[in-house]
């Protein structure tokens, strides 16, 4: 029986987390065997060094799905750090209702609210990438390394650069259909174990 309840699922590698086992925010959600790599600091702490301008005030959500590869130092950055645009001025008045006396109630009208940031399963994200909020990128998708990504990605699509943009298809639009349709990440884990080779094949029709 696989255990999924384990932090560290290599033995002697203290870079590399199950990530779904250090955090305890209610408003973060990662599925099982995500993974996430870092060499710089301890990846335990990615709650704190990887979720950025993430406050309780604005309610939105982190949501990442199950077998992502998150490589190190890549961030999630929330709404608190996009200033309001339709302001006249960026500065943001409401963060500081003392000094201005302001109704504190309003201080989330500092920024701009784009929602949750939306991770599928089987995820590929590269080193130092950056996801902006409201972001939903699709099952299978690679994110290149210190790409910024500023709009939804498709499924088995590779985006790099920034801002990021499409760069190719993992598959053809067949084969995606199909791997969409059969969610092998949902699979028990005893018939993903039986299917790991069918899988690497880069064969769907290998997969039972």
């Amino acid at each position: 029986m696989l255990k999924q309840d384990k932090i560290y699922p290599r033995p002697h590698d203290p870079q590399t987390i199950y990530l779904k086992n250090v955090i305890d925010s209610p408003n973060i959600e990662i599925g099982d065997f995500t993974m996430y790599n870092d060499f710089v600091h301890d990846p335990k702490e990615f709650q704190s060094n990887n979720v950025l301008y993430h406050y309780p005030v604005n309610k939105d959500k982190l949501k990442i799905g199950k077998f992502c590869s998150i490589a190190c130092g890549a961030k999630f950055m929330f709404a608190s750090a996009f200033h309001a645009m339709k302001s006249l001025s960026t500065y943001p008045f409401p963060l500081f209702f003392d000094e201005w006396e302001l109704d504190s109630k309003d201080i989330a009208g500092a920024w701009d609210h784009r929602g949750d940031i939306v991770i599928g399963n089987d995820v590929w994200i590269g080193y130092e990438a950056v996801v902006m909020a409201g972001v939903t990128i699709g099952d299978g998708a690679i994110i290149g390394t210190r790409a910024v990504v500023t709009k939804d990605v498709p499924p088995y699509t590779i985006v790099g650069g920034v801002p990021a943009k499409p760069i190719k298809k993992r598959f053809s639009e067949d084969t995606i259909e199909a791997l969409l349709e059969m969610k092998w990440w949902d699979f028990p884990t005893e018939r993903i174990k039986q299917n790991i080779a069918a899988i690497q094949s880069g064969d769907v029709k290998n997969i039972v």
